[in-house]
């Protein structure tokens, strides 16, 4: 095991520490920041045997995003943002490849949390941290890191604090 895995996995041995959900196998693309977000994300999502919990968290996230972004870049540019963004995520979880396909003028939440339920929780929670973690950088790319933090903080704080929705299928 070289020292950069290892370095990750302790990493989310201290973003974790009560274990609640069983983190990813692998790290996800991205390396620590994209890892600490998928275990953020399985942490908040419980000890749920199914993907559902992380499904329905990721939507309630990507909705703060759009909301947290759209007065800036517009709906149609934060739908692109998070196409490109699950092309970069499908390199290393292939089953969100189908989800990048053709221009939306706004995120599919729905198709979204299709998608995720049909995977397991570990795997869910990995491809959504690689997902946030490509969208993160590539709109650190565009618009500065600094910039992009400060319009992302409060979705970001809202998920590690865990009161993200955990149930929004009513």
């Amino acid at each position: 095991m070289n020292e950069r895995s290892h370095e990750s996995r302790e990493a989310v041995a201290a973003f974790d520490p009560l274990h609640q959900a069983p983190a990813p196998k692998a790290p996800p693309s991205g390396g620590p920041e994209s890892y600490r977000l998928a275990a953020a994300l399985a942490q908040h999502a419980g000890r749920s045997a199914d993907a559902s919990r992380v499904a329905d968290t990721m939507v309630s996230v990507w909705q703060d995003v759009e909301a947290a972004l759209s007065p800036v870049l517009g709906r149609r540019g934060v739908a692109a943002l998070y196409e490109r963004s699950l092309f970069l995520a499908a390199a290393t979880h292939p089953w969100l490849a189908g989800m990048h396909e053709g221009v939306r003028a706004t995120i599919d939440f729905a198709a979204l949390k299709t998608l995720l339920t049909k995977q397991t929780h570990a795997e869910a929670a990995a491809g959504s941290g690689s997902l946030l973690h490509a969208f993160r950088e590539l709109l650190g790319s565009l618009i500065g890191p600094a910039l992009a933090e400060r319009l992302l903080r409060a979705v970001w704080l809202k998920l590690s604090s865990g009161t993200a929705a955990k149930d929004i299928s009513t």
